[in-house]
């Protein structure tokens, strides 16, 4: 019966320290979008986002004229953000995206 209740305690030290990391990694990144165009391709934005290796999500509503981006830690560096949105539609495009520190 004590081996048992070992097994189970040990069990949930090992997998509530791997939540606990998991959760320790992911971090968000804010960019602020600007541009007179950038509501019009906020599909395209969202999908050029995804695209960025490490990237969990991407929320364009909870704040008007950013992206609030959940990453893996050390996956998705902030440069790589910004150069997904401006690329979205070419060097002509008026939507551009800065991170915000």
């Amino acid at each position: 019966m004590r081996f048992m209740m070992f097994v189970i305690v040990t069990a949930m030290v090992v997998f509530g320290t791997a939540v606990t990391v998991t959760q320790a990694a992911d971090q968000k990144v804010t960019l602020m979008l600007g541009g007179k165009h950038c509501d019009s391709y906020s599909n395209d934005v969202e999908t050029a986002l995804k695209k960025v290796a490490g990237v969990k999500n991407v929320d364009l509503k909870s704040m008007p004229g950013h992206a609030v981006v959940e990453t893996e830690a050390g996956k998705a560096k902030p440069e790589d953000l910004e150069t997904a949105v401006n690329g979205v539609k070419g060097s002509g495009w008026n939507c551009t995206g800065k991170v915000m520190k």
